[in-house]
């Protein structure tokens, strides 16, 4: 009696640990943020913000920093990943380019170069032809010279790439060219966009995009302003916890973050918060966004002076960012909602063609001049693109409409052009991001970030420094966060 008592215990103990190890291994298996993230110090010793062409991707990236089995569960086999994404594209990059100005070769060139060579003006996109020189006012951002190299064919990983060829033809438009959210599973929505809604489709991919691991992402960005005299008027720096709440292939949980996420159709949340200035420490924006394409999103401000959380309207999504050259709906250069009754656009895909532009950096050796606040270290690369406009048919938007430079293989963008209600240039937004060939990854980190204001000549440039990070709800839960600092 007394051995079948100590039996049926054991057995008991057996099947409580057979509940709780699947638990802890999958608790194990990501982990926590907090434990690797570097101090925004630590940070600064592997890069200056001028001045430095040290290529700290390769030094301080995520394959140096990241715990060794995250690292491992994040890359995958390079061939299966360029098979498979060519396969849901339809198409290998280098295999489109080389048309426009075959003349201009792989190679090394300066400003001078544009007279010898006038295709450069037909390859490149206008804003960008009109910054291959010296550096000086009114603007930062020039590039006196500049390597062309050849085009690469990019991928995504193998999550996302068989996510996305699984769904090809289940994500749906309504009669109007809006999402309708529940046939989205996760991917790329419409990775061959076509038909009568192909601009939405293009935009759509470009909603739904995958930067920064599936935005599973931790973000420290350096912004410093400058007048029309390029004189520093302003320095920043602030980070972003982001957490994709559906269309999750990265890591389980999959599809949805929760229940809560399904019920509601939330898309993603993040949390901005700002370290300097001093007079802005503390201040955080967090923000919620939602699936449904009527659906306002959820903006939230904390100040601390004030102690107070203040929501944000539609309107006030219209407001500058502290200290940028951009407003709220231009994070990350675009994510503005596409809705047929909040500011609706009418759509037009003006071209598809080849352009040069910045390549994606592998070692993030471009840095920034502090003389002339030139582009330095930067290489070129043709890329297949779309070219959309967005007219906006509520006058009473900040924009009168906006213009994107869009890559056919990737549906990352290059360059954004928004022109006021008067039809002027009014801001432009120019990105370079950070490429991980093994994991299929690109990231806002490496590279160069620029944003220019053509009405009062004022700039921002940017360096920012990425990391994948698996959050957690509470981490993006803006009351929670405010709460636990007091």
């Amino acid at each position: 009696m007394k051995n079948s008592k100590i039996y049926f215990l054991y057995f008991f103990i057996c099947c409580v640990m057979s509940c709780l190890v699947p638990s802890v291994l999958l608790a194990a298996e990501i982990p926590n943020p907090n434990t690797y993230i570097p101090t925004i110090s630590e940070i600064k010793k592997h890069k200056a913000f001028y001045d430095d062409p040290r290529p700290y991707l390769k030094t301080f990236g995520p394959k140096q920093v990241l715990p060794k089995e995250l690292y491992e569960m994040l890359t995958y086999d390079v061939e299966k990943m360029k098979n498979s994404w060519a396969e849901a594209v339809g198409f290998k990059a280098p295999d489109l380019v080389g048309k426009i100005a075959p003349e201009i070769k792989p190679g090394k060139y300066t400003y001078k170069d544009l007279e010898k060579y006038p295709g450069f003006k037909e390859l490149m996109y206008p804003d960008l032809y009109k910054r291959i020189k010296p550096g000086g006012p009114p603007h930062a951002g020039n590039i006196p010279e500049f390597e062309i190299i050849p085009t690469r064919q990019y991928y995504y990983a193998l999550p996302l790439a068989e996510t996305t060829n699984r769904n090809i033809g289940k994500t749906k438009l309504d009669d109007k060219g809006y999402l309708i959210p529940d046939t989205w599973e996760g991917g790329y929505p419409f990775p061959r966009p076509s038909g009568n809604f192909k601009t939405q489709q293009i935009m759509y991919n470009v909603e739904k995009r995958y930067l920064g691991w599936g935005l599973n992402y931790y973000l420290l960005t350096w912004i410093h302003g400058y007048t029309k005299n390029l004189r520093r008027d302003f320095e920043g720096v602030c980070d972003v916890v982001h957490l994709p709440l559906s269309g999750r292939v990265w890591m389980k949980p999959y599809q949805w973050f929760d229940e809560r996420a399904k019920k509601n159709m939330e898309f993603r949340g993040f949390i901005v918060t700002f370290h300097e200035p001093r007079d802005l420490a503390g201040t955080m924006q967090s923000a919620l966004y939602y699936l449904d394409p009527n659906k306002a999103d959820q903006l939230m401000v904390y100040v601390p002076s004030l102690r107070r959380v203040r929501k944000l309207t539609a309107t006030d999504s219209q407001d500058p960012m502290m200290g940028q050259d951009q407003i709220y709906d231009d994070n990350e250069g675009f994510m503005q909602k596409l809705s047929p009754t909040r500011y609706p656009y009418k759509y037009e895909l003006l071209e598809e063609r080849e352009y040069l532009v910045v390549a994606p950096t592998e070692d993030g050796a471009e840095y920034w001049s502090s003389k002339g606040l030139e582009m330095r270290n930067v290489r070129l690369e043709r890329r297949p693109f779309y070219v959309v406009k967005l007219t906006q048919l509520d006058p009473n938007y900040v924009y009168g409409k906006r213009i994107l430079y869009i890559d056919k293989e990737t549906f990352n963008y290059y360059h954004v052009a928004n022109y006021d209600q008067k039809g002027r240039l009014y801001r432009t937004g120019d990105f370079n991001y950070g490429w991980f060939p093994e994991m299929g990854a690109f990231g806002w980190c490496g590279g160069f970030i620029l944003f220019r204001d053509h009405l009062d000549l004022h700039c921002g440039i940017e360096q920012p420094y990425e990391l994948p990070a698996f959050y957690r709800r509470g981490d993006i839960d803006l009351g929670g966060v405010v709460k636990s600092l007091k």
